[in-house]
This record gives C-alpha cells, sequence and structure tokens, in this order.
C-alpha cells in the first residue's frame, strides 16, 4: 500500500496524517458550532459548499443599528476542518462590520493559496495544518463565503 503524499507550504512533500489535521483542538471546535444553532429569526442567510469536499455550511446573521454583526447561527454539514473554521468565525465574527469580515475572509484565501501569513482572526492557529491539504482550504474558508452571501443580501435589500 502506497503512502499518501501532500505538498507543504514549505514545497516539501511529507506523508498526509489525519492525525495532524484533526486534532482534538480541531475536534473540540467542531463540537463548539452546535452553541450557535440556526434559527428562524436570524433574517440575513448565506450558504457556502466546498467544491473539493462537498462540505456545506448555512449561516444566520442578524445585524445591529450600526451593521455590526450580532448574532449568528450556523447548521453545518461540514468535515471537522469545516466546522471547526465555522467555530472560529463565529467566536470572533459578532461586532465585526461586513467590511471587517470581507477582508478577514480575503486574508485567509490568500494565507492558503501562499500569498500571505496567517490572518490575524483569532484563534485560526488550530486549524493552520490545513493550509498543507489543499482538499481542505474550500472547508477552511466556508464561513466567510457564507458570510459574505449573507451580507450582500442584506445590502442589496437595504
Amino acid at each position: 500500500m502506497r503512502e499518501k503524499i501532500a505538498p507543504t507550504t514549505t514545497g516539501h512533500r511529507e506523508p498526509m496524517s489525519a492525525a495532524v489535521l484533526y486534532t482534538p483542538e480541531v475536534l473540540a471546535l467542531a463540537i463548539e458550532l452546535a452553541r450557535n444553532p440556526l434559527t428562524q429569526d436570524l433574517p440575513h442567510r448565506g450558504e457556502a459548499r466546498s467544491a473539493s469536499c462537498g462540505s456545506t455550511i448555512t449561516l444566520g446573521l442578524a445585524t445591529d443599528d450600526e451593521g455590526r454583526l450580532s448574532r449568528i447561527g450556523v447548521r453545518s454539514q461540514a468535515c471537522a476542518i469545516g466546522q471547526a473554521s465555522a467555530a472560529l468565525f463565529v467566536s470572533a465574527a459578532k461586532g465585526r462590520t461586513p467590511q471587517e469580515v470581507e477582508a478577514a475572509g480575503q486574508a485567509v484565501a490568500d494565507w492558503l493559496s501562499g500569498k500571505g501569513d496567517l490572518p490575524d482572526w483569532p484563534g485560526l492557529a488550530p486549524i493552520a495544518a490545513a493550509r498543507d491539504y489543499p482538499a481542505r482550504h474550500g472547508a477552511v474558508l466556508l464561513p466567510w463565503k457564507a458570510a459574505a452571501q449573507a451580507l450582500s443580501l442584506h445590502q442589496a435589500e437595504g
């Protein structure tokens, strides 16, 4: 049986290990997502799907009078990395403006593609290993893509 090999951010090829990617910290974050259920009273909805793994996330958002995120609910059918990413998104997105969320999503995408350092978004270190697994990049980006869709629809309505 041949060992699977994954490219790394350093250009070296190393054996893939689910243990490296799905750490106890990542799995704990995935469980945290249950604290933010998607409820009917969240007026702005966005959905995202990862083309590489099929993971999906639906976000419900509410904003305050200043347009900042005030409440977030999630329905996830994603791998542990997608769920952990969503939990990290939820834990730091409240109080942020749509522009801040959009900029952070772009920073995460740039980092995953090797165009930048780990973004300044609280708590991303537990999922940093996902950068070395291109098949998981789409899962990492799910919450930012769903939020961007929900916020753009909200702005179009407003």
